[in-house]
This record gives structure tokens, sequence and C-alpha cells, in this order.
């Protein structure tokens, strides 16, 4: 995404740019695939919002009349009840214990912030218990980021959280608390969605015109300065330019450089992510109408989030089936890694069936991706390995961008911003 959008942005400037694609196609983290008439995306649901107007436009724009419009519709499973998104504008559907627990500490904590009697947050746990509150936080919000995140909440920092969610007004979680309708992140609550094609096709549709600038199948194993230009190669062929943008993960960069120093190796190590297991499945019949749906607890299955596709679009099931897709967090090593694909096709059709969601009988298509790298892990020494990381690349000259290179946790509108900044920069 952050590549293709920056050599777009770049030709648009008069600029000679090339791209270098690894894998048979362009699109990342952002492909989508299409089985027996059934279209998902591959690393995850993805759906097109932002606050940033300019980026809006710009996705709105490059897809023209193949984009489907939808209004949010998105759950919390809570102890089998599904409760409005985000959690604390859905309060009013708890048993009365829960919703107690949850808006009498809402408002403990919202009293002790304004006195300013709550310190500042020094990880992530302790700022989720600073914004929400003791119930939000133990009944939600703790147990689905440690489930999504697959690491404890105490052990990530909290500065990633700035800016990105705010403390709901107090107004609103009242409201909600007695059950009158209120709305939380209302910049996705319109959403968009490719027509034809998922996702991939916001990716295709950016590098429509660039067909002659892009390499694919050219996995970049060494990256060398001479001469006064950079020649970077996959082994067999090398290709030369003035300067080098890296968009790829900064654990494969690194390997393409000699003369690292073990500081820099040792910060890129030392940087987290997680992988994600993507577990499609086409099914008859039709689904609920929710968009996508949260799964905090552990006991109800290993998926954190499943989506329902043929809710953003008509066009990405046949007639009279639905597709479901289900998102599992995972580490190289751990027990969800040694499933195979089979096994964690079985446990998801058990777990949705547990959910009520569906019967076995009605499965009529499955498939499971795996991508390596999906989110970047905000551990409590990631600020330090950061800098000595960009500090270091900054110096050779090497741009990094998108979010594996930067090592950010963008969204999709998050890696166009990106693309747009960098190149204001290159003028």
């Amino acid at each position: 995404m952050t590549g293709i959008t920056l050599a777009r942005l770049l030709r648009e400037k008069g600029h000679e740019v090339l791209v270098l694609e690894a894998e048979s196609r362009i699109g990342g983290l952002c492909r989508s695939r299409t089985d027996h008439g059934f279209t998902f995306d591959t690393g995850g649901s993805h759906i097109i919002f932002s606050r940033d107007k300019e980026v809006l436009e710009f996705m709105h724009g490059v897809l023209g009349s193949n984009r489907d419009t939808r209004s949010r519709n998105t759950k919390i499973l809570y102890r089998n009840i599904l409760v409005k998104y985000p959690f604390e504008n859905g309060l009013a559907a708890l048993p009365k214990e829960d919703l107690y627990f949850c808006i009498n500490e809402f408002i403990r904590t919202y009293v002790k912030a304004e006195k300013g009697e709550i310190p500042p947050p020094k990880n992530f746990r302790e700022w989720i218990f600073a914004t929400f509150g003791r119930g939000i936080a133990e009944l939600y919000m703790i147990p689905y980021n440690e489930k999504i995140w697959n690491y404890p909440a105490h052990l990530m920092s909290a500065h990633w959280m700035e800016g990105r969610v705010p403390r709901p007004p107090v107004e609103d979680v009242i409201k909600s608390a007695i059950g009158i309708e209120t709305e939380g992140y209302t910049h996705q609550s319109i959403f968009s969605y490719p027509v034809e094609g998922g996702i991939e096709a916001l990716v295709t549709s950016i590098a429509d015109g660039l067909e002659d600038a892009i390499f694919t199948g050219f996995p970049v194993r060494s990256i060398v300065f001479r001469d006064g230009h950079w020649e970077v190669s996959d082994g067999t062929r090398t290709i030369s330019g003035d300067r080098v943008i890296s968009t790829i993960p900064l654990q494969h960069l690194v390997t393409c450089l000699h003369d690292i120093p073990d500081e820099v190796k040792n910060a890129v190590q030392a940087l987290r992510y997680n992988s994600v297991a993507c577990i499609q499945m086409g099914i008859r019949g039709i689904v609920p109408d929710i968009s996508w749906l949260y799964i905090p607890d552990p006991n109800q299955g290993l998926a954190n989030r499943i989506s329902f596709p043929s809710n953003f679009s008509s066009h990405v099931a046949p007639g009279n089936h639905a597709g479901i897709l289900a998102e599992i967090t995972y580490n190289e090593g751990d027990a969800v890694s040694r499933m195979t694909d089979e096994e964690l096709i079985n446990h998801t059709v058990r777990s949705l069936g547990e959910m009520g969601f569906i019967t076995p009988d009605q499965v009529v298509h499955t498939a499971v991706d795996r991508q390596k790298f999906a989110y970047v892990v905000y551990d409590l020494g990631y600020l330090e390995n950061i800098r000595i990381i960009r500090e270091y690349f900054k110096s050779r000259g090497i741009t990094l961008e998108g979010r594996f290179s930067r090592f950010e946790y963008l969204n999709m509108d998050g890696c166009i911003r990106n693309a747009m900044e960098c190149a204001k920069g290159w003028e």
C-alpha cells in the first residue's frame, strides 16, 4: 500500500520510480483472493474510512464507481450477549451487576482524572484503567487487547494510544448505560468497500498506470551504495538508482546491508510483532447483519475478530451464500503457529457453531492465509529501539516508510498519509 501509493505520487511529480515487489503480485497485507465465487482479504478484514479528509478523498477517487458504502453495525460478544461496539456505547446490554461495575468505575475514574489525581500511565494496562475505569477495563479492554496482541498489557507502551483512542465523553457513557443510543468512533460509522475484487482492488486502482514501473518477483537480497548510486539486487538481477525508500520489514532490511552495528541489529531483533492466520469460510445461507464482531473471551475461541465481508459488498459471495473471515493472532513457536490449516478451520467452524452463527453443514468453502508480519507490538523497549534504528538508517540515506519499515501500527489511511508526507519532501 505504502510503496505503490508513494510511487504514484512521485511519478505525478515527475520522478522516475521503480517498485521492487518480492511476491508475484502487489498488495502486501491488502491482497485478496477469490475462490469458488468467494472473495476474502488475505491479511485480515479491511474497510475504507478515515478522519483524514484528503486521504479519504484519495481512496474514494481511485476506486471510482467500484465502491459500496455501508453503515457500521459492529458487536462485541460478551458472555453470549451481543454488545454494541465500542463497548462503552453498549453498556445497557450488560447484566445489571456488570453495568453497575462499569458505570460506577468509569465515573469514579473520570472524577479522579478531572481532579488531576491519576498519574501519567507507565504502560498500556495503566492507560486502559486511567481512560475507562476498572469495570470496562477488566470486562472487555484488557482481555480483548491481550488476546489480539498476544502479549501482556502491562508490558506494552502507552505512547501509541495518544490521539488514537480518546477518552469517551462522560455524557455518552451515562446515556449508553441507561439505554439512550450513542455512537463512538464516528469516523468509521460509515465506511466503504470495493464492490468487486476485495480490498486488493484499492491497491490495484492506486497502481493503475504504474505497470511499467513495478517489478514483481524481485525479493531484495542486497543493497549497496557504490560510486554515488544505490545498487539493489535480488541475487541475480541488479537495479541502480539515486535514492532508496524501504517499505519492507526492518527484519528483512537489515539482512540486505553490510557492516550494520551490533547495536542496530540488536534493536531490530528486539522489535516485537504478531503474525495472523486468516480463516476463510464460504457458507450456504445468510449471516447476521453484523459488520464485524470482537471476541475478547479466549474460552469462546482463538479468533479475536470475526468479519462478514458479504455484508460489505454483495459481490464477494455467490447468490444465497455468504462469507465469514476469522482472524487469529499468533507468534512463531506458540500453540497456534503449530496448528495445521485443517486444525484452524475445524476449530473456527466449531467455535462459530457454538456461538450460534453457523452449522457445519452450511460450510461449502474454506481456506487459510497466514501473514508473518501483521501487527506491530509496542513493548516497553520500543521507543528506544526504534530511535536507534531510525537514526542509523537516516545516516545511511535510506528512507523508511510504511507499517513494517517505520515499524508503526499504521492503518491503510495511515500508510497513505505516510506516503503523502514522504512525497512532499521530494519536490
